[in-house]
């Protein structure tokens, strides 16, 4: 199991609707509205980093009020 942070930037004033859309998006485990550079942070987890990136390309970034998306996934040193 692979899991990331999203660090997503918003459009002005998008970040609670954008957090709750993507709350729904299979897993995902969390979202939540930050302050900062970016306006929403996200937890998510996938099977390989192959289906993480199949999820942020063909879910995430495709949320409407989205200017950018950093992925991190996490590593175990």
């Amino acid at each position: 199991m692979v899991h990331a942070y999203i660090l997503i930037q918003t459009e002005v004033g998008k970040a609670t609707a954008v957090a709750e859309i993507i709350s729904s998006i299979p897993g995902v485990l969390t979202a939540e509205d930050v302050t900062g550079p970016y306006d929403v942070i996200v937890r998510a987890e996938a099977d390989t980093v192959d289906d993480l990136g199949r999820m942020v390309v063909a879910q995430v970034q495709k949320v409407d009020g989205i200017t950018r998306t950093l992925t991190c996934p996490v590593v175990h040193l």
